[in-house]
């Protein structure tokens, strides 16, 4: 049982990675639309690559969504507007004109008959009026229907009639009587009338909408056996309108039954297929990330984080794919990383994310490309005119792109969607998103960039200052082997930025007892001659541990901290080790070497070599080329003897190349000039 406990726990590390593979797997196939893919693939433009295409089924050629919506338009331009007829208005007016004859009959002498002669007339006259209606507001459409007594009549342009042209309608009706009384009845009816033809909103809308349903989104059949395109024949429009008929028909019939498990299958193979890639990848480049599971997790979560916004994209925002800004990703793991592993994630990403967008081809070329154009083009990114050029190369890239394609496809300049133009601005703003987004990491994930590299490099940080109030001397040692480390780092292509840092607080541990170092003695007193060589080696030693602590008390990253723990390895204090031996010839030399672990990169085999030749040079008197050399040789033969960089991943013509730097460096700060013959 305790065997099987060891064992497992022997094991952890791996067991996490094979449960991220699995989550992360499941996690994609699951934010994958549901659907299947067409097995060809086709361009307009372009020839037809495979056999000839016969219809496996019977399927509608679909029309495009320009073509329904020119026929929508051409509805809503010819609808037909609805009024409604206001009956009971009528009787209304002609109530207003009796009151209105009353009156008058009241201030004149008129006869019974004149009087039933006026009334009939106005009786007459209004209902010749009303026969058409009167309109509210004259139409401006051509097709108008009034709906009266529940019936719908069309009514054609030339009998719209408004208010005043029903005035001027019954001024000509009555102009050519010539009665007592006709003059004064023109007047009351013309005050008296009013429309009652009113535009109905509503009907007129529920009919529009009835006349749009009844588009048809087909326009005819193709029957199973059918040649759709021959082998080596261009897709023309027609056959480009077709084949994406039959895609469309193809892919919503297959997510069916059975087929859906089989589906699935397929696509969590080829996922598989890909996270797999980049596991063998980690382990086979990358071992230092790949054994750093926390490191694993940040480069999976980026690749769940741009395929969940794009497969998010896909199924509701499909035209406005590219919005997306993919190339967060390697800007984001470049910084972090490096290049190359950014290049390699990107590529998988894209890939992936290639089962499920439209027109896929075109998009994992543009991905790709613009993937690249951020690797080379993205550095320095704590300097911020370096983010905005890269932004504006990749969006150049983008549309530029677009641009090809559209030729390729169209065979000319017409139809450019000038959106997409403003989609590919709107992915450019957004991939300014990654500083931001690299502050979070770094805090979610406690990862170093560069940015937060060179705010932990500013001297006039609390803690640097801390450093050079307290113990000067230790402060300008760190400074000149921040320079050498710097330099040496550049020469072979290492992080020279992390080993600055490193290097400016691989000594801050020297705080807790400053004159005990000899850099930090201003006087001829020695502390160290009143105490036994072992308590002193100790008191020297501590430094590190010290170092440790007050760093993680400072929130000093990790990465930054690993420079304290190795810049001494596991070499012995020689000095108080010869002197406890003249007194005690059997010392253990435990008791003397400093706890480690040894370095275990190049920046930090950088610093181990740096801090040891700066510091030995204190001792160098008179100084001159064949000294100097010497002198670097024989502390870095010392250091490789001792077997400290075993683990560092740097090669000995990287050794040779940081020993020629560190002469070069020497020599510059000792002044030395050639000697020439007397």
């Amino acid at each position: 049982m305790g065997k099987t406990l060891d064992n497992v726990y022997k094991h952890q590390s791996l067991v996490y990675k094979y449960f991220l593979y699995v989550v992360s797997v499941a996690l994609i196939v699951f934010f994958f639309p549901k659907g299947g893919k067409f097995k060809y693939d086709f361009q307009k433009g372009k020839p037809w690559q495979y056999e000839n295409l016969y219809a496996p089924i019977d399927f509608s050629i679909q029309k495009t969504q320009e073509e329904i919506e020119e026929e929508q338009s051409a509805i809503r331009t010819n609808k037909t507007d609805y009024y409604s007829y206001n009956a009971s208005l009528i009787s209304d007016v002609k109530a207003e004109v009796d009151e209105g004859l009353n009156t008058l009959f009241q201030s004149a002498n008129f006869s019974s008959q004149e009087r039933r002669y006026l009334r009939e007339l106005s009786e007459d006259v209004i209902e010749g009026t009303y026969t058409n209606g009167i309109f509210q507001n004259i139409p401006e459409s051509e097709s108008v229907v009034v709906v009266k007594n529940n019936e719908a009549q069309p009514v054609s342009p030339s009998d719209f009639v408004g208010l005043e042209k029903a005035k001027m309608g019954v001024s000509d009706r009555l102009s050519d009587i010539d009665r007592e009384g006709v003059f004064r009845l023109q007047g009351i009816i013309r005050n008296s009338l009013k429309a009652n033809l009113f535009y109905d909103e509503a009907l007129t809308e529920s009919a529009l909408s009835d006349e749009l349903s009844k588009i048809s989104f087909t326009r005819g059949e193709v029957d199973q056996g059918k040649l759709i395109i021959a082998k080596g024949e261009i897709v023309e429009s027609e056959d480009f309108k077709i084949l994406n008929s039959l895609k469309d028909e193809y892919e919503s019939e297959l997510w069916m039954g059975n087929n859906y498990y089989f589906i699935l299958l397929g696509y969590t193979i080829l996922v598989a297929l890909v996270l797999i890639m980049l596991f063998l990848f980690l382990k086979r480049y990358r071992i230092e990330i790949f054994q750093n599971n926390n490191k694993v997790t940040f480069i999976f979560f980026n690749i769940l984080l741009m395929v969940f916004a794009t497969t998010l994209m896909v199924k509701h925002y499909e035209s406005y794919i590219y919005v997306v800004p993919l190339c967060i990703l390697p800007l984001v793991l470049k910084n972090f990383f490096d290049a190359r592993l950014g290049l390699f994630v990107h590529v998988l990403t894209v890939l992936i994310l290639g089962f499920v967008v439209p027109n896929s081809f075109e998009y994992i070329f543009l991905q790709i490309i613009a993937g690249i154009v951020t690797i080379l083009t993205a550095s320095e990114l704590y300097k911020r005119a370096n983010l905005f050029i890269s932004v504006g190369q990749i969006t150049l890239i983008y549309i530029i792109g677009y641009f090809a394609f559209h030729a390729i496809h169209e065979g000319n300049l017409q139809n450019i969607e000038w959106i997409l133009f403003g989609v590919f601005v709107l992915n450019g703003l957004l991939t300014l998103f990654a500083q931001p987004l690299i502050y979070m990491f770094e805090k979610i994930f406690g990862l170093v960039s560069d940015v937060s590299l060179l705010e932990l490099s500013d001297t006039n940080s609390k803690l640097l200052k801390e450093l050079s109030d307290k113990a000067p001397g230790t402060f300008h040692h760190s400074l000149q082997v921040a320079n050498l480390a710097e330099a040496a780092a550049n020469e072979i292509g290492a992080n020279a930025m992390l080993v600055r840092v490193g290097a400016l607080y691989h000594d801050i541990g020297k705080m807790e007892n400053p004159t005990y170092f000899t850099e930090n003695q201003i006087t001829s007193v020695n502390p160290h001659d009143d105490l036994p060589p072992k308590e002193s080696a100790k008191i020297i030693i501590d430094h590190v541990i010290h170092g440790i602590e007050i760093a993680r008390k400072n929130n000093i990253p990790d990465r930054v901290i690993d420079f304290i723990r190795t810049h001494h390895g596991t070499t012995v204090v020689y000095y108080f080790f010869k002197k406890q031996q003249e007194l005690d010839p059997g010392v253990d030399t435990e008791n003397f070497k400093y706890p480690g672990p040894i370095p275990f990169s190049k920046e930090t085999a950088i610093l181990m070599m740096s801090d040891a030749v700066e510091a030995a040079s204190k001792s160098l008197k008179n100084p001159t080329f064949t000294i100097i050399d010497e002198f670097v040789e024989k502390i870095v033969k010392g250091q490789m003897q001792a077997n400290q960089y075993l683990n560092a991943n740097i090669t000995l013509k990287e050794i040779e190349m940081v020993k020629k730097v560190l002469k070069q460096k020497l020599t510059n700060i000792y002044h030395l000039r050639v000697e020439y013959p007397e």
